[in-house]
């Protein structure tokens, strides 16, 4: 159980969407304000999700091979078996658009070493104006907007391949409670990271991180596609050793 618990973590803390949101979120006006809220939002979502399951289970794990384990290992693959098909679409459509601009590559790509790249200059600019157009709206949202996000960007998928995880989670040893608070944490520690940077350095943070959030939005899609495909195929392969062995 801890070992998928943390991957599934790690998978949700790198999900590179909510994290390009957050640094919207931090990077405008009272962004350390918003952003706590957020992070409150976002653990809150992650408790409750487990506090849902653990009075279900009773923090018990079901016997082993007893309906209540088949029909949450049948859950857990569900999950496996959508996130190897979501990712595979967004494999495909990843490759379907760079095939369709073979000849003549995505301005926004990244060159190779030492070659020129026209009108480099321009799309950086559009990248840092799009940048500050999107900050400039998240300065008008306030704090409840900025908990809301948290809700609609929470990866539920994932969120729920680890509700299928807690279900094996046995409260009544101090490790069972030490796993679900550690699945707390990594889950939240990309989101919690870019908070105290921007509340210990807040001059330098907007800057880096708009940059970073420009970098991200060139490499999410790769990022998205591995994430639901390595997860994937391991919950799938869990699932069936479990249901089968």
């Amino acid at each position: 159980m801890v070992l998928d618990l943390l991957l599934i973590a790690l998978a949700i803390t790198l999900d590179p969407l909510p994290l390009m949101a957050f640094v919207l979120v931090v990077a405008s006006t009272g962004g350390a304000r918003k952003g706590l809220v957020f992070l409150l939002s976002w653990l809150a979502c992650l408790v409750l999700v487990i506090a849902i399951v653990l009075l279900l289970t009773g923090g018990q794990p079901p016997p082993p091979r007893s309906p209540p384990s088949a029909a949450a290992l049948g859950v857990k693959l569900a999950v496996g078996v959508a996130l190897v098909v979501y990712g595979e679409h967004r494999r495909r459509r990843l490759a379907a658009v760079r095939a369709r601009g073979g000849a003549a590559p995505d301005p926004r790509a990244e060159p190779a070493a030492g070659a020129p790249v026209p009108g480099a200059a321009a799309v950086g600019a559009d990248d840092g104006a799009s940048s500050a157009t999107l900050t400039a709206e998240m300065d008008r949202t306030t704090g409840w907007a900025a908990a809301g996000l948290a809700v609609l960007l929470q990866p539920w998928g994932l969120v729920a391949a680890g509700a299928t995880t807690v279900v094996e989670a046995d409260t009544s040893h101090l490790a069972g409670w030490f796993a679900l608070f550690a699945f707390c944490v990594l889950a939240t520690a990309s989101l919690l990271a870019v908070e105290l940077y921007v509340v210990f350095s807040p001059t330098a943070a907007k800057a880096r991180l708009l940059a970073l959030r420009a970098w991200m939005e060139q490499h999410s899609e790769q990022a998205v596609v591995a994430l639901c495909l390595l997860l994937g195929f391991w919950l799938v392969a869990k699932s069936i050793y479990q249901l089968t062995g």
